[in-house]
């Protein structure tokens, strides 16, 4: 059982938290998954009051409020239009860890993340090795897309089509980097993320061509650890709080003006998560959080708002080419206009947009794991979206939305590549 005096003190805290609610219900305008289920409970208003009482339903029925719980993509549509500024995304990651206090994590939980997750050096060996047996298990789908299936897996994965680990990841390609600035007088720390270290290697590559063709320098260290996402969207305070140390401890070695990531769920974790959940830690920790917080940078951004990249015309290329705002991007980070003007950078394509362009597509991490049917249901409205522009190639700048519109469009049969913005640019430096 919990200590019960954290577990006291954590729930005064949401309390503090909850009461701007004023239960308006503007929430559930903009709320994805209520948009499908049309139940109270699965958006922010019905969450809120459940909370209100969390300490008497979690004895009551801990597991049921978990499910309830975790029934959310996290995507910040309700904070970003709550007419009363609550801080929901805050809520529902306090909620979840003093939610996992109190119930423990499975096995399953606690072999990938404090087995796995915070042992950098194994999980890389790990995926390393499972990259070079994945072709006994997978079948290829789609190659413009790089989409794969398993009829094997198919128990556990269902019919999903995914993109399958890189033949070799960016760590196994290069180590690590540590190499001064050039022509631009900017070096910076890289954090390429997980799926840009293991799956989408092309994307970081991307970044890493820019960098270069720009002068700027790139200080990328062996070892870095996952920025933490996956624990905290879990309620695992252990796990997170160890990959924050590993790679404060990591990128406090090397000095650079800014910390760049092609992911905007990373950015937006460590720019804003690492500071909120941050009070408990030394005042080193803290110290060197605080440092990083106005560093922390989103690569579009850093290419149009650091290095000035901009187009003085937008092209008109034969190709067309759409783009989808991830919440993390738009809602959390406000970076909006930067990828589309790297995209306009390139003369080969001209950008159309969609309906409904920031509208979450359904991926939300483990929430298209444990809700696979209304993850899917979420992205086949994006897909539509999508296919309705006629457009060749959707970009967007988060990893994880790629996986998510891979599988929408591949499962339809759509001739649609999914690309990076930071990819699209690249492609135009020689």
């Amino acid at each position: 059982m919990a200590d019960l005096t954290k577990l006291a003190k954590l729930l005064q805290e949401l309390d503090d938290q909850m009461v701007g609610c004023m239960k308006c219900g503007m929430c559930q305008a903009v709320c994805p998954v209520f948009a499908e289920t049309m139940k109270e409970a699965d958006v922010t208003r019905g969450k809120i009051a459940l909370l209100e009482n969390l300490a008497k339903e979690m004895i009551h029925d801990a597991a049921g409020v978990q499910e309830k719980l975790n029934k959310c993509l996290l995507c910040g549509s309700c904070g970003a239009n709550c007419p009363s500024g609550v801080k929901v995304m805050d809520i529902f990651l306090r909620a979840r860890v003093i939610v996992n206090t109190y119930m423990g994590l499975s096995p399953v939980k606690k072999a990938i993340l404090r087995g796995m997750l915070t042992k950098p050096a194994l999980f890389n060996a790990l995926l390393d090795l499972g990259s070079k047996f994945q072709g006994i298990f997978t079948s290829k789908v789609d190659d413009l897309l790089g989409s794969s299936c398993s009829k094997v897996l198919s128990p556990v994965i269902g019919d999903r089509h995914f993109v399958g680990l890189a033949k070799q990841s960016l760590h196994s390609k290069i180590k690590a980097l540590d190499t001064p600035a050039g022509k631009s007088g900017k070096r910076v720390a890289f954090f390429p993320g997980c799926l840009g270290d293991k799956m989408f290697v092309s994307v970081a590559e991307a970044c890493l061509k820019v960098f270069e063709h720009h002068g700027v320098g790139v200080y990328m260290p062996e070892g870095q650890a996952c920025c933490g996402i996956p624990a905290i969207s879990s309620g695992d305070r252990v796990a997170y709080d160890k990959l924050v140390k590993i790679n404060l401890d990591l990128f406090s070695k090397g000095g650079f003006d800014y910390l760049v990531t092609p992911c905007a769920t990373c950015t937006a974790t460590i720019k804003e998560i690492w500071p909120k959940l941050m009070d408990e830690y030394p005042a080193t920790m803290r110290d060197q959080i605080r440092a990083l917080h106005d560093k922390v940078m989103d690569v579009n951004q850093f290419v149009v708002d650091v290095l000035g990249v901009k187009p003085e015309t937008p092209a008109k290329g034969a190709v067309k080419v759409t783009f989808h705002d991830s919440c993390h991007m738009k809602k959390s980070l406000g970076v909006t206009s930067q990828p589309r003007a790297l995209i306009g950078m390139n003369p080969k394509y001209e950008l159309v947009e969609m309906a409904e362009c920031d509208r979450c597509c359904g991926s939300g991490g483990s929430f298209n794991l444990y809700h696979y049917d209304l993850s899917k249901q979420i992205g086949e409205r994006k897909r539509d979206n999508i296919l309705a522009t006629g457009a060749q190639i959707v970009s967007t700048g988060c990893p994880a939305c790629m996986l998510q519109m891979t599988d929408m469009l591949s499962q339809h049969g759509a001739k649609v590549a999914v690309k990076h913005s930071i990819e699209l640019y690249a492609d135009s430096l020689r």
